[in-house]
């Protein structure tokens, strides 16, 4: 039996009941938001998470590409494992080589280089070592990651150019380049111009290196008696040395002493003079 309420009619008591509270689609909206927020927060951390991953990825990739066309076209690491250049390269320097030189930058006397040995001035690798045997490492040496210590590359000073007349040497033991005595404070202290003496024109195409470390370098006085008679082809030529890039406390640019060769004349006017 419904209770009469004074000055309520009796209708709207039994409706009451029935009538939902104006605040209960208010809450049962908030709680479904609620649900919603909860739900897109963890979508949110998933896509999170996976977008820091590609961006990564991107990232590493982006580096690698960078590392490959600067090493295949501007600059190319290399590590060096003697002392046939000491003091301006000691064992162990990492250096980065020039790539414009030869081409399309012209190769100066004074020029540090790095070439490929075609000539056979180095033993053969042994076995296990060289190309081939770390694949890892390889591939890092191919992207340009890590500076290729491979050994069958080598580096020197460009004594002669294409028509030069070397000799060694004058009377006061000096090397001198189409006559030109040189005075080379790149030397290795101590170090003799040569101790052996030679007299040889540079064939067109061609280049006649020294080490500065002269008493430690089997450089072109000592592969005579190879087929290119201690000459190497530009084309072998992989770049000029331009930066000492390790250890820190060496770094630094690489010269080439322009001062040195200054007073060379070129290989016409000498032939002229000397006639």
């Amino acid at each position: 039996m419904a209770t009469s309420i004074p000055g309520k009619s009796n209708d709207d008591a039994d409706a009451r009941p029935d009538t939902p509270r104006p605040d209960a689609p208010r809450s049962e909206a908030r709680a479904a938001r609620r649900d919603g927020s909860s739900k897109k927060k963890g979508d949110d951390g998933d896509r999170g998470l996976l977008g820091w991953l590609k961006e990564i990825l991107i990232i590493v990739g982006i580096a690698i590409l960078l590392s490959f066309l600067i090493k295949t076209f501007l600059f190319r690491a290399f590590f060096i494992p003697s002392g046939s250049m000491e003091n301006t390269l000691e064992i162990d320097d990492r250096i980065f080589v020039n790539q414009l030189v030869p081409a399309p930058f012209e190769l100066q006397r004074g020029d540090v280089v790095v070439f490929q040995d075609t000539e056979g001035w180095l033993p053969a690798p042994p076995p296990g070592v060289g190309p081939g045997a770390n694949w890892v490492k390889d591939g890092l040496i191919f992207v340009g990651l890590l500076p290729d210590d491979t050994q069958q590359h080598l580096v020197k000073r460009v004594i002669g150019m294409a028509g030069d007349r070397v000799v060694c040497c004058d009377d006061d033991g000096r090397i001198t380049v189409n006559g030109e005595p040189l005075e080379e404070p790149y030397l290795y202290p101590g170090a003799s111009p040569s101790d052996t003496e030679f007299d040889v024109t540079v064939p067109e195409g061609k280049i006649w290196v020294m080490g500065d470390h002269r008493n430690a370098s089997a450089d072109s006085r000592a592969n005579t008696d190879k087929p290119n008679s201690g000459f190497i082809d530009v084309d072998d030529v992989e770049g000029k040395a331009a930066v000492i890039a390790w250890p820190l406390d060496r770094m630094g640019f690489l010269g080439n002493y322009p001062d040195v060769f200054d007073g060379v004349p070129e290989p016409a006017a000498a032939s002229d003079s000397a006639s």
